[in-house]
């Protein structure tokens, strides 16, 4: 197998194909032998899941994966790619390269198609900033595929804002809405002279495992997002005002569903905890 951890190596692969960067796509490819292994490991240990693996790239992670379990199914955008990765992973028999836009793909199809038999399915992926929670929501609001959890490297700022705590500085729209779906956490950070080329940012992975326990405690899933999207579509404005706007309701119907809630109206977005979303929504 080659060294795909080798930058003279990746070089001279990409140069024999003509390869170069696309900075549309947002493709910087992870160099550093030790950051794959550690996202292989993290993502699940029961070593006949099927994995779904997001960007490629070359297929440094996808030969950790192919390593581990059973079945590895590699969606990648870029068809320019594909032969690299057909050279790149010729030796592993359970890869199947997919050239595709994961936004685009019927995942329970896919999984439908190639993981039928499998009790267990995961997602690993290094994933691009401008796609980042485009891809993690497209994934998380299809509730009907079976996915475990979802081990994904973005960049720092993302990964933090995602796994923020709701009640804190840092939480926002998208931190609520991850946890609706499972419990994210951050698991290691990945400097950026890891990649190929460096980017502008250093990374992290995170690690989002899924469950119902979260929603369990709402009563309206439409209602939930509907109030998560109001107070931090103005979040320097209090709740009070900004749920009056966005749900379209008089600041005494708002300021009676606050008290009944026992939460300050005064208070802004990002100091609602989980609980507090679920209860404003359920009095709704």
């Amino acid at each position: 197998m080659k060294n795909l951890s080798d930058i003279k190596v990746i070089k001279k692969i990409l140069n024999s194909f003509g390869f170069k960067f696309s900075k549309s796509l947002g493709q910087n490819f992870i160099v550093d032998g030790s950051v794959c292994p550690q996202m292989a490991e993290n993502l699940t240990e029961n070593k006949n899941s099927g994995v779904i693996e997001i960007g490629p790239g070359i297929g440094v992670l996808t030969a950790q994966l192919a390593e581990r379990f059973k079945k590895v199914i590699s969606v990648e955008i870029d068809k320019r790619l594909v032969p690299i990765l057909k050279e790149t992973k010729a030796e592993f028999e359970n890869v199947k390269i997919i050239n595709a836009d994961i936004l685009k793909i019927d995942l329970n199809k896919l999984i439908e198609t190639e993981f039928k038999d499998f009790d267990e399915i995961n997602i690993c992926a290094n994933l691009p900033y401008y796609i980042t929670s485009e891809v993690i929501m497209y994934i998380l609001e299809n509730e009907k595929i079976n996915i475990n959890s979802l081990v994904l490297m973005l960049q720092k700022e993302a990964a933090e804002r995602i796994c923020a705590r709701p009640g804190t500085r840092q939480s926002g729209a998208i931190s609520l809405a991850v946890r609706y779906y499972g419990d994210p956490e951050i698991l290691f950070p990945v400097n950026k002279e890891c990649f190929i080329p460096i980017p502008k940012v250093d990374s992290s992975v995170i690690k989002i495992n899924l469950n119902n326990s979260n929603s369990k405690i709402i009563k309206d899933k439409t209602k939930f997002f509907k109030v998560v999207k109001a107070t931090f579509l103005q979040r320097r404005k209090n709740i009070l005002n900004s749920l009056s706007a966005g749900m379209s309701k008089s600041k005494d119907e708002i300021k009676n569903i606050l008290n009944s809630a026992g939460i300050n109206p005064n208070f802004r977005a990002e100091q609602l905890s989980f609980e507090d979303f679920s209860e404003i929504s359920n009095l709704i």
